[in-house]
């Protein structure tokens, strides 16, 4: 399948970039079974890697956020691919053309594009983008990827959520945030138990409608970023722009107080679109590992950086980590919130960067020290994400990625020995169709029995 897409509805025949090479869409949904594999699946993968990503149905659009959402799907069982499938989300605005805002100004939070992550959570698989509702997905046999609909939690979420959920692994508890509504309160803090049931619905001060596109929980504490990119109705294309004026700071929440005080600490102005982890460091300092960029919009390359909240002096300390652009950070979810040695990234192109040599990078967080797995000319992977080999946080497993090649169009699914990323790969799953870059997903294994 060609990766140039048609003429655009402006007419011209140049595409922009995030709408060139593997950024364009594919135009069909597919079901394929018993997939090629080159080396041995780990008996131990069970279950389904999904990864979300915007692939609008048109074949164009004014900005790479903006595409309507495509879940690519493949399971994996029992040592065997059985099946590949790729499914846009099938929200309102895809199928009726509801606009999440109408003429009158009107705010629809179950009209989207459901684009950007994909969870589980109490039982629930939710597409997610951070300008909506989210919206179920069905993941049962027989129903793979069907959409179910928008879900507001019985009724009880009255703002968007974000796309960057993050699941307590001690409670079992979902923490968000909603933002960006157009007036106060801009920020809205939310919290699900356990069995989904939406708990907490805390509103937040800041003074703009800045982008706050994730944030950090640990196993105390939740805090947000409320950085200098602010909504500007004025932009063509993306409503946000740079405004360092603004300042930049964190919030932080005590979680056993979700309606206490939010204390907010300054830093340098930066942006950030994903963190890695945070964690707790004895009573009086919280350590934050981030993908920072220096500014936005002119889109400096983002590196690695650690802050370190002062409780105690009111102070951030803050480090640079590395010198390679790393982005889509991730760790063993299994240890979200708390103190782990390794997290993982990807580095390649994205929108405007020109070609970056694709790799996946393991960082230790105690030595510094980083490790490369290179994929070779014109290979890029997407967001590594952890699937564990046992059940002991931090323990072993495998980093699992989409690859597109250049060379070839085409796409696989690549498993690298999370312990020794450096090593050829496990297993190369090889797709029917390419995968274009996107955004996020999980490995979802299979409920023990």
């Amino acid at each position: 399948m060609t990766t140039t897409p048609p003429t655009t509805a402006s007419g011209s025949t140049a595409p922009a970039p995030h709408m060139a090479g593997n950024f364009a869409p594919v135009t069909d949904e597919l079901t394929a079974y018993d997939l090629p594999v080159t080396g041995v699946i780990p008996p131990e993968l069970s279950g389904w890697f999904l990864r979300n990503g915007p692939n609008p149905r048109d074949a164009d659009s004014p900005h790479w956020f903006f595409g309507d959402g495509m879940v690519h799907g493949l399971r994996l069982e029992g040592g065997r691919a059985v099946s590949y499938r790729n499914r846009w989300v099938r929200t309102s605005t895809f199928t009726d053309g509801v606009r999440p805002v109408d003429a009158q100004g009107r705010r629809n939070l179950a009209a989207g594009v459901a684009n950007t992550h994909i969870v589980r959570h109490a039982g629930r698989t939710l597409a997610l983008v951070e300008t909506s509702f989210p919206y179920e997905v069905d993941c049962r046999p027989g129903h793979e990827l069907e959409t179910i609909g928008a879900h507001d939690f019985g009724g009880r979420l009255t703002t968007a959520m974000t796309a960057h959920p993050k699941t307590c692994p001690t409670t079992g508890e979902l923490h968000f945030f909603g933002y960006g509504g157009p007036n106060p309160p801009y920020l809205t803090y939310h919290r699900a138990d356990a069995a989904g049931e939406l708990v907490i619905s805390r509103p937040i001060d800041v003074p703009g409608r800045t982008m706050m596109h994730d944030f950090h929980l640990t196993a105390g504490h939740v805090i947000f970023m409320d950085l200098p990119v602010v909504f500007d109705r004025s932009r063509r294309g993306m409503p946000y722009g740079w405004a360092p004026e603004y300042g930049a700071r964190l919030g932080v929440l005590r979680r056993d107080d979700p309606y206490g005080e939010v204390r907010w600490f300054s830093i340098d102005p930066c942006y950030v679109f994903h963190s890695l982890n945070a964690h707790d460091d004895g009573g009086q300092r919280i350590v934050l590992y981030v993908s920072r960029y220096a500014d936005y919009g002119g889109m400096s390359p983002s590196h690695l950086w650690r802050w370190t909240i002062d409780l105690a002096s009111g102070t951030v300390a803050e480090e640079q980590l590395d010198d390679q652009f790393c982005e889509f950070p991730r760790v063993d979810d299994r240890l979200a919130g708390q103190p782990a040695r390794f997290g993982h990234a990807m580095t390649g192109e994205l929108p405007g960067t020109g070609p970056i040599p694709g790799a996946l990078l393991r960082y230790d967080l105690q030595t510094g020290a980083v490790v490369r797995h290179d994929f070779g000319p014109g290979r890029t992977p997407g967001e590594p994400v952890f699937a564990p080999a046992d059940d002991r946080p931090g323990g072993p497993g495998w980093l699992i990625t989409y690859v597109y090649d250049a060379t070839t169009d085409t796409s696989d699914l690549v498993v690298l020995d999370a312990e020794d990323i450096s090593a050829d790969p496990v297993v190369t799953v090889h797709l029917p169709q390419r995968v274009p870059y996107g955004f996020h997903g999980n490995w979802l294994p299979d409920p023990s029995s």
